[in-house]
């Protein structure tokens, strides 16, 4: 797993680990109980803090992403991918319920946001 940082994202640090890990783990990059890279080698690798990288796993954690085990490090839980892509889908639909209501206060109508996404879409 290759995790890449961006300096111009408007997303802190952490979100950014945490989010490249969860989309790793829903694309099958990453599979149940594979090793994660302990805290502080991820730290050095990315160049970030130690605690940057604690934050990331710890709400990873919570999540039910990853698990600890003590004295072994964290491994990629035993957990259906389907838990997981039905939490992605759930944080985009706030997502894109946020900018469908700033595309109407821009006067879009819903043939111009369907179009501006396909054209978005297909770009990707």
């Amino acid at each position: 797993m290759k995790i890449i940082i961006s300096a111009n994202s408007s997303l802190p640090i952490y979100e950014q680990i945490i989010n490249q890990v969860r989309d790793a783990v829903v694309a099958k990059k990453m599979l149940p109980g594979e090793a994660m890279p302990s805290i502080r080698v991820l730290a050095k690798d990315l160049q970030v803090s130690v605690i940057t990288t604690k934050r990331a796993y710890e709400d990873l954690e919570k999540e039910g992403v990853i698990m600890s085990v003590p004295g072994k490090g964290f491994y990629v839980c035993e957990q259906s991918n389907d838990i997981l892509k039905e939490k992605q889908i759930m944080l985009l639909e706030e997502r894109y319920a946020e900018l469908i209501s700033d595309s109407r206060k821009a006067g879009m109508e819903l043939s111009e946001i369907v179009n501006l996404v396909k054209v978005l879409y297909e770009e990707g």
